[in-house]
């Protein structure tokens, strides 16, 4: 797997994820499957098999985040070169066509959320604005068709 980038927040979400399920998401899955148990036949339970199931289910995604953390390097913001968009940048760029501007954090993919301002790097987007310095316009194809996007500050 390769390495993934996130701030120390980001990566403490990740701990506190894994750790619930690890407790909580596993002591649930047991006590259904007991509870499955108790009602008999097991080769005819449909409550015993979903219960199984969802314990596969489980025990991927926490296999999958253990390796996500197992890989995971903390990005120092103080390190971050504002020369131009990297990740972690925080960057103000205008949207050409409709003239509006916008706040964005460049960030991993895990950390992404558009509510909070926060673009993942490899998103249409997060791709068409590395490496853009202040001034620079990049043309980005989305989903809606292109968009020109100017970068108008970056920032830690």
């Amino acid at each position: 797997m390769a390495v993934s980038y996130f701030t120390v927040e980001g990566l403490n979400k990740l701990k506190e994820e894994l750790h619930d399920l690890r407790t909580k998401g596993r002591a649930d899955i047991a006590r259904q499957i007991a509870e499955a148990r108790e009602k008999g036949d097991l080769s005819e339970n449909a409550e015993y098999d979903a219960a199984k199931d969802a314990q596969g289910h489980l025990e991927h995604k926490i296999a999958k985040l253990e390796e996500l953390i197992a890989n995971a390097r903390i990005v120092d913001e103080n390190m971050i070169d504002t020369s131009k968009v990297s990740i972690l940048s925080k960057i103000k760029i205008k949207n050409l066509a409709s003239n509006t501007t916008l706040n964005y954090m460049l960030v991993s993919e895990e950390e992404a959320n558009i509510k909070e301002g926060k673009i993942s790097v490899k998103s249409p987007i997060g791709q068409g604005l590395l490496g853009k310095k202040v001034g620079e316009t990049a043309e980005i194809v989305v989903p809606a068709g292109k968009i020109k996007l100017q970068v108008l500050e970056i920032n830690r």
